[in-house]
């Protein structure tokens, strides 16, 4: 089905190809052809957020590269599972309630080369298509800036919300970096 948003940008949501290369042939006359499926290039949503954390880089950093630790400060990751054999891998499982619907997604994740105490980072290699990077910067010897930058694929199935996507997604993040300051806080203590 197509769809005109607020901004006068045409999206597609799910429907057969067919019917997607008829309707778009019927607008304005134009012809489109192809022995392809039609699938619609979804868009990559950006966030990033930072907090102060009451702790030193080291020690936000050592917690954070933890990361079956994860769902104790992002409640929305049900879990976090380091791959045997491959510790670079994750397989993460989020579950969530939004947009009136339960969500649950899952992604495979390779953490990519860390800075030690600086910067931690990752992209998906399966599932839901994301990448990003936590970044640690002291700011004297008790207290660091951690800096979650993260990219994100919006899923097909929410193609005609796409607008809210990113605003949620910060907010999530957001929510989860105030925990981990509050964590990293209890545990440092």
């Amino acid at each position: 089905m197509l769809h005109r948003s607020s901004s006068s940008r045409l999206m597609l949501s799910s429907s057969s190809s067919a019917n997607s290369v008829k309707l778009l042939n019927s607008i304005n006359g134009s012809s489109i052809s192809s022995s392809k499926p039609f699938r619609p290039v979804m868009q990559w949503q950006d966030v990033t957020v930072k907090t102060v954390v009451d702790a030193p880089a080291s020690v936000a950093y050592k917690l954070y590269a933890d990361r079956e630790l994860f769902p104790k400060w992002m409640p929305f990751l049900s879990s976090v599972e380091a791959m045997e054999g491959s510790p670079d891998l994750s397989k993460y499982l989020v579950k969530l309630e939004s947009f009136g619907q339960n969500i649950e997604y899952h992604f495979l994740a390779k953490n990519l080369q860390p800075i030690p105490d600086r910067k931690l980072h990752w992209r998906s290699i399966e599932g839901f298509a994301n990448r990003g990077s936590v970044r640690f910067f002291p700011r004297g010897p008790s207290s660091c800036l951690v800096e979650i930058n993260f990219s994100f694929e919006v899923p097909h199935a929410f193609a005609p919300v796409a607008f809210a996507m990113k605003p949620f997604m910060e907010k999530l993040i957001r929510g989860g970096l105030e925990r981990f300051a509050a964590y990293v806080k209890t545990t440092n203590n």
